[in-house]
């Protein structure tokens, strides 16, 4: 099994040819963000990385405020079950002319009913079976997938539903590591198509900095997860699996009082991250080939 690290968009400038030289430069195999909107935009991405040779992972987030520049990722309360899957739908539409390796999407609402998440979520399934390209549902905070236990009938109501996961967000929902839920994570490593490697802890969904002293017992927790999730895809005979290392600012990182100057870099710890997964990784395949 191959281990493909990506890099956010969100993590990086917002011109194409530089994102792609930043992404090269620092040893990433790809980008993972949204589609760009403008077609001749998403002309220049998919050139930049047939030339490049990187992957793409494209993000889909549903239901939101194409117009909103303020927490623009919340979905909004008026959006249909309609409108999140025509987002969604977008998405999968041009994910076949830029050739992602397949869709992440952030989707759904916390708010809605059993019934209305079976409605979505069914009806994505269908797209995602009708257009070939490979859907997989994130979990995360203001999402149907917000908490572990919707997530587990979500996936028992759905056998075929895949994950990305980011366990990050509901260590703040459960505010608690997530061991005690441990055939939850069994269940989600089982379906497990992506892992967004950032780490939270009870009280924020993301440590200050995973290399300081107090966050080893969240780093050592999130890492013994994803652990779970390569022993599940390399005995499904994945040949590739993806981890993307999605330290942010924009609210994520936590700021010094007055000034709001960032307490850590974010970018030195997106590489410090990757750079370690890649080494763990290559340990854990090592470990699994000894007989």
């Amino acid at each position: 099994m191959e281990l493909l690290v990506l890099r956010s968009w969100l993590t990086g400038p917002s011109d194409v040819e530089a994102l792609v030289r930043q992404t090269l430069a620092d040893g990433f195999d790809g980008i993972e963000g949204p589609i760009p909107q403008d077609k001749q935009e998403r002309a220049r991405l998919h050139h930049q990385l047939q030339e490049s040779g990187l992957v793409f992972i494209a993000e889909a987030t549903t239901g939101i405020a194409q117009d909103n520049s303020k927490d623009w990722w919340i979905p909004r309360p008026d959006r249909t079950i309609d409108n999140h899957l025509d987002d969604l739908k977008w998405a999968v539409d041009r994910a076949h002319d830029i050739k992602a390796m397949f869709v992440s999407t952030m989707c759904g609402y916390d708010a809605w009913s059993w019934q209305q998440n079976v409605e979505f979520f069914g009806r994505a399934i269908e797209l995602e079976k009708a257009s070939g390209i490979t859907i997989s549902f994130e979990t995360h905070r203001s999402r149907s997938l917000y908490n572990p236990w919707t997530t587990r009938d979500l996936l028992k109501q759905f056998p075929t539903m895949k994950l990305t996961c980011d366990f990050s967000h509901w260590c703040v929902v459960c505010e608690r590591l997530l061991d005690t839920e441990w055939s939850i994570l069994e269940l989600c490593a089982e379906r497990a198509h992506h892992i967004q490697c950032r780490v939270g802890y009870p009280q924020h969904a993301q440590v200050a900095d995973p290399r300081a002293p107090e966050s080893q017992e969240t780093l050592l927790a999130h890492e013994h997860w994803w652990d779970l999730i390569w022993q599940k895809q390399q005995k499904k005979g994945m040949a590739k699996t993806s981890m993307q290392p999605e330290f942010l600012y924009d609210g994520y990182m936590q700021t010094l009082p007055y000034t709001g100057k960032p307490v850590a870099d974010v970018w030195e710890i997106t590489c410090w991250m990757a750079e370690r997964q890649r080494r763990r990784f290559a340990t854990w395949q090592d470990a699994a080939k000894s007989p």
